[in-house]
């Protein structure tokens, strides 16, 4: 693919990390992104508040600080190879999530970046309580990257479920696949035949969209349990990059995200941007 900038607007960017693995995958797409669209870039990492710094004394505290430090460093390094304007932050505290998007909010950053697991190894069909919370929070688009993922943008797939918030990702989805050439798949899933209409619908209006644009698009109405489905056919189409909103319909609180993107985000084993709708 071209070297294009993938989104509309993209002038900061954050990456969240945590020194694991499982950053990787979110530190390679946020330098990548920020090199095609000339964003500067905000690397940040949080340590978490720990009690027994108190009894062990402060020499642990001081080397986390600088291990995180000479990370957050090597992080900055690859970027600026690149020919990126970078900084780093590094904060301790109890709640690493409203750091994250404290700094985000703070920044004003257009996207957020982040791997979908941390150190604490969750189980793998559990998403990472941080990025869920940073997701469902986030005053800002997020992209879940996992560890080994490169977005090559040839094939997206948009799920919709016909609320704002797909309104939403499926306008953030088309740009994207106008500007990288990209053939779009739009899903929405049907729990059994009485949905059809909706789900036809639904699909039809991000096609005829997507098509009015050039946009080589597939409509898809499955049934079956939408986390499932998505992810499966994500799968075995052989999909680049999932697109969906925050919440769904179903007015889930502002505390917690969509649980079918949660899933989604858990289970996908490519990227996934989650598109928040824009207030007022």
């Amino acid at each position: 693919m071209a070297q294009v900038c993938p989104v509309s607007r993209l002038e900061k960017l954050l990456v969240a990390v945590d020194m694991s693995e499982f950053s990787e995958g979110a530190i390679s797409e946020a330098i990548s992104f920020a090199v095609k669209c000339s964003s500067k870039l905000y690397a940040v990492t949080v340590l978490e508040a720990n009690p027994e710094y108190e009894t062990i004394g402060l020499n642990a505290f001081e080397k986390e600080e600088e291990e995180a430090a000479r990370y957050l460093e090597s992080v900055k390094a690859r970027a600026v190879k690149e020919g990126l304007n970078c900084e780093v932050v590094v904060h301790r505290g109890e709640s690493v999530y409203q750091f994250i998007i404290d700094e985000a909010a703070e920044k004003k950053v257009d996207i957020i970046v982040m791997g979908k697991h941390g150190r604490k190894g969750l189980a793998k069909l559990l998403m990472g309580e941080v990025a869920a919370k940073v997701i469902g929070n986030a005053p800002c688009n997020v992209l879940i990257v996992p560890k080994a993922a490169r977005i090559e943008y040839a094939k997206i797939l948009m799920a919709t479920d016909g609320s704002e918030h797909s309104d939403a990702a499926a306008a953030e989805a088309i740009g994207i696949a106008k500007r990288c050439g990209s053939r779009l798949l739009a899903v929405s899933v049907m729990h059994d035949e009485t949905e059809r209409a909706e789900a036809t619908a639904n699909v039809n209006k991000v096609v005829e969209l997507a098509r009015k644009e050039g946009i080589e698009a597939e409509a898809l109405t499955p049934i079956g349990r939408s986390f499932d489905v998505i992810v499966e056919t994500a799968g075995g189409r052989g999909v680049d990059l999932i697109v969906m909103g925050t919440y769904g319909k179903t007015g889930i609180r502002k505390m917690l995200m969509g649980s079918v993107t949660e899933k989604v985000v858990g289970n996908a084993v490519c990227a996934v941007l989650v598109v928040r709708a824009k207030k007022g």
